[in-house]
C-alpha cells in the first residue's frame, strides 16, 4: 500500500470518533514520525495528527497533551488546542484488521505561516522569549503521576539506542565522513558529559522549535507540534530551531536574536551562550541519523546527500573551535 494511502487510511478511520463522516475532505500536510492531514469543515478547519506504530505510548501521548494543556491554561504560550473525541476522550484508537493500532489526536486550525528569510531575525527574538516562557514552566510544572516523555540525550540521539537510527547511515555516507562526524561525536560526548543534566540545565522541552513547527501570523507567533517534547537540555531547544538551516550564513544572526529575545524573559549566562555551539552540532548529527532513516520523505529527500557533506565541513569548524576554545573548561 502506498505510504500517503496508508496513513490517509487510518486517519479516516479515525473520522467517527470525532463526530464526523469518513468522507469528510482531508488534505495531507506532511509525514515525519507522524501524518497530519488537515480537515475542511464548512464551518472550520482542523489538524487531525496521525501516529505513527510504535514511536510513541499511549501514555506518552497522554504526557505530552497534559503539558499542553497546562501551557494553554497558564497562558504561556499560544499553542493549538486539544479537540477531544465525542466519547471526551483525548486520543482515538483505530485497530486495523492487520497490524498494530494507531493513535490520532486533532487539534485546532492555528492561522499563520512558516518564517520566511526576510524577517527570520526578528521571528527569532520571539522564539528566543517564547522558548524561556517555556523553560520557566518547566522548571516549575510538578508533573503528574505517571508522565513519560523521550529522554534527548547522547545515548538516545547519536550512541546505540538512537530515537532516529544512526547518523552512520546517513545519505552520502562514506568512509571520510564517518571519519569526521565520529570525531564530532565523540568531542559532543565529552562536552555533553561535563556539561551535565542539573536541574538548571536539563528539564522538560519542546525539542522541535525548527521553522516548520512555528506560525507567524503578524505580531504573534504560535508554536506547533509537541510530539518531540521531552526530556533533555534547555540549550538544546536552540538548536532544534535551526534544524536543517545549520549551514547557513546568516545562523550567527539568528543566535543572537534568540538569545536577546530569551533575555528578555530569563538570565542566560556567557556558559549557556558558549555551548550552544555543542547543541547545534549535536542537532545537526541526529538530523543526519533522521534523513538516512526517513530517507521517503519530502524532507529528507529535499536535504539529500548535500546534508551529510555539509554536515562535515561544520563538523570541522566545531572540532576547531571546540580544541581551541573549550579544553580548558
Amino acid at each position: 500500500m502506498d505510504e500517503v494511502v496508508g496513513w490517509e487510511v487510518y486517519a479516516r478511520r479515525a473520522l467517527p470518533a470525532f463526530g464526523l463522516d469518513e468522507s469528510t475532505p482531508l488534505t495531507l500536510l506532511n509525514i515525519s514520525e507522524n501524518a497530519t492531514f488537515r480537515i475542511d469543515l464548512p464551518s472550520e478547519r482542523s489538524v487531525l495528527r496521525v501516529h505513527r506504530t510504535n514511536y510513541h505510548t499511549r501514555e506518552s501521548i497522554e504526557s505530552e497533551l497534559m503539558w499542553i494543556n497546562a501551557l494553554r491554561n497558564e497562558g504561556i504560550v499560544r499553542t493549538p488546542a486539544l479537540m477531544k473525541t465525542s466519547d471526551g476522550d483525548s486520543i482515538a484508537v483505530v485497530l486495523p484488521s492487520v497490524g498494530d493500532e494507531r493513535f490520532i489526536c486533532r487539534f485546532s486550525w492555528a492561522l499563520g505561516a512558516e518564517p520566511t528569510q526576510d524577517r527570520l531575525a526578528q521571528d527569532f527574538e520571539q522564539v528566543g522569549a517564547i522558548t524561556a516562557r517555556l523553560h520557566d514552566h518547566s522548571r516549575r510544572w510538578s508533573r503528574p503521576a505517571g508522565f513519560t516523555r523521550f529522554r534527548w540525550d547522547f545515548d538516545t540521539a547519536l550512541g546505540e539506542h538512537g530515537h532516529w537510527g544512526r547518523w552512520q547511515d546517513g545519505l552520502g555516507m562514506d568512509a571520510q565522513s564517518k571519519t569526521t562526524l565520529s570525531r564530532c561525536a565523540d568531542k559532543i560526548g565529552e562536552r555533553l558529559q561535563l556539561w551535565g543534566k542539573s536541574a538548571d540545565r536539563w528539564g522538560l522541552i519542546h525539542a522541535d522549535m525548527r521553522l516548520a513547527n512555528l506560525l507567524v501570523d503578524g505580531p504573534d507567533v504560535t508554536v506547533i507540534d509537541f510530539d518531540d517534547c521531552g526530556l533533555s537540555w534547555f540549550m538544546y531547544d536552540l538548536a532544534s530551531s535551526l534544524s536543517f538551516i545549520e549551514h547557513e550564513p546568516y545562523v550567527p544572526e539568528l543566535v543572537d536574536a534568540w538569545v536577546r529575545g530569551y533575555r528578555t524573559v530569563a538570565p542566560l549566562s556567557a556558559a549557556e551562550v558558549q555551548e550552544l555551539r555543542t547543541f547545534i552540532m549535536f542537532r545537526r548529527m541526529l538530523l543526519v541519523a533522521w534523513i538516512g532513516s526517513h530517507s521517503t520523505t519530502e524532507t529528507a529527500q529535499a536535504m539529500g546527500p548535500q546534508y551529510t557533506y555539509d554536515s562535515c565541513r561544520l563538523a570541522e569548524e566545531f572540532l576547531a573551535f571546540a580544541f581551541k576554545n573549550l579544553e580548558e573548561d
